[in-house]
């Protein structure tokens, strides 16, 4: 990796020959357009904090017991000063939202990053917390092997070869929001059914279901992240930042589910925030027309969103 990494700096561009690289006019923290973005901004913000929290209540004497309690205290102090310092920074950063309009030619609805959070929890989160549980689902489940076990719920992460290019494509293809539509509902209706495979259910026929329920999984990955360069060209990178935590952020939440609930109710949980996801992208505003962003010298250009 270190390795590849010289090869990368020495051989990648930032965009395609010819082509504008647009960048935040100045840094420091996420920029918002208007004060009640802010507010949302910040809300959005909370959760990774709190599944840091939940991480450490996991370590903890009343979870597995690698930290003592005064450390994990520590680490729950460490997080509430670093979420206050955060806010007072993006507030500093951006409070003159709150005093004068944003031009225009500068503003986007942070609502759109919002929603695109929930579904990345929804699709990226669920997808590292069943890789992580599908084995021992099989296995007890189906009284497998452990090895048999891991072959078979290798079939989840084997969809990922065509899935998750496969709905960026989609989604340029017949329409950002559409794509996104069906695939979060085809998640649910994938989850839902694995929620009610048994033991009485042949493996082939659970398998196909796996197979199913993950292709809508890593296909909404892909088509999550075919919005996220159309929100505002020069803040892509923070999008994709703040977006792939909540994958992350799905991860812990969902785990730790599992933990306390069965397998079944474990698949119907992340079913139904799926189902908020859906209700969610109605509330998404389909990238099209232009974008218009400041040029380096000052002047604005337009992108045609096609």
């Amino acid at each position: 990796m270190l390795l590849y990494s010289v090869i990368f700096y020495k051989m990648v561009r930032d965009t395609p020959k010819g082509a504008t690289y647009f960048k935040p006019k100045k840094s420091g923290a996420m920029m918002v357009t208007s004060s009640g973005d802010f507010w949302l901004m910040m809300v959005f913000k909370l959760p990774m904090y709190l599944a840091l929290g939940l991480l450490a209540w996991k370590l903890s004497p009343a979870g597995v017991s690698l930290l003592s309690q005064a450390s994990v205290n520590i680490v729950y102090i460490a997080l509430v000063v670093l979420y206050v310092y955060e806010f007072i920074s993006s507030y500093r950063f951006n409070k003159e939202v709150f005093t004068t309009p944003v031009p225009k030619a500068h503003r986007y609805d942070f609502k759109q990053v919002g929603i695109l959070n929930i579904l990345y929890f929804a699709t990226f989160g669920s997808e590292l917390a069943v890789v992580s549980m599908l084995p021992l689902f099989y296995q007890e489940t189906f009284n497998l092997s452990i090895v048999m076990a891991g072959v078979l719920a290798s079939s989840y992460a084997f969809m990922n070869l065509m899935s998750r290019p496969g709905g960026g494509w989609l989604s340029d293809k017949f329409g950002r929001k559409i794509t996104l539509l069906i695939l979060t509902a085809g998640l649910a209706v994938g989850y839902l059914l694995m929620g009610i495979v048994d033991s009485s259910w042949p493996i082939a026929l659970a398998l196909l279901i796996t197979m199913f329920c993950s292709f809508f999984v890593q296909a909404g990955e892909g088509a999550v992240f075919a919005v996220i360069p159309l929100i505002k060209r020069s803040m892509t990178g923070q999008f994709a930042g703040m977006t792939g935590a909540y994958g992350n952020v799905g991860s812990v939440i969902y785990l730790t589910v599992l933990s306390l609930v069965s397998y079944q109710v474990f698949f119907f949980v992340i079913a139904a925030t799926a189902v908020v996801g859906f209700l969610a992208l109605f509330l998404l505003k389909e990238p099209e027309g232009v974008i218009i962003e400041e040029m380096p010298d000052g002047s604005f250009a337009q992108i045609q969103v096609s």
